[in-house]
């Protein structure tokens, strides 16, 4: 029996298949949490490139749909330092996807609005992302995704910074 190399297809990163059986083993807390994280960024990351954009770049206009923060606030909010956070916005600037402006409160600081081509791609990746998210708990009950969203908008809720 000869070996032969693998195919591209073969050895490509694809999740795994999900799992049609329903014991499904409790992996505790911490390795749920981080497990879904995973798959939930796998998810996100496939809709950023999708359109070109980063997981980052793609969470800076899920930010901008709604309100319009300086450049501190949204450096919090998305965990960055001030030079990345700089670096982020420039480029999605020269993209016609953010616009930069003087804050009426202080002449040194500026507010981040997303422009209509942002609004327009964060509209796209929304739906996209939530095709992806539906994908991914379609295994779940009505009821145990309507859990999940409640569960996961009280973590979210107590600890958000916006």
């Amino acid at each position: 029996m000869q070996n032969k190399p693998a195919t591209a297809a073969e050895t490509s990163h694809t999740a795994p298949a999900p799992r049609t059986d329903q014991a499904v083993e409790d992996l505790g807390l911490v390795d749920s949490l981080a497990q879904l994280s995973f798959l939930v960024q796998g998810a996100l990351g496939k809709v950023a490139a999708e359109h070109g954009l980063s997981v980052v770049q793609l969470r800076l206009l899920g930010v901008l749909r709604d309100r319009t923060p300086g450049m501190q606030e949204l450096a919090h909010h998305l965990g960055l330092d001030k030079s990345s956070m700089t670096g982020l916005v420039d480029r999605a600037e020269r993209r016609v996807l953010v616009r930069r402006t003087p804050s009426p409160h202080d002449r040194r600081s500026f507010l981040v609005s997303i422009t209509p081509q942002g609004q327009q791609l964060a509209r796209e990746c929304e739906a996209l992302a939530d095709r992806q998210i539906r994908d991914l708990t379609a295994h779940l009950t009505e009821s145990q995704r309507a859990r999940l969203s409640q569960l996961a908008s009280a973590l979210v809720g107590h600890h958000a910074p916006l």
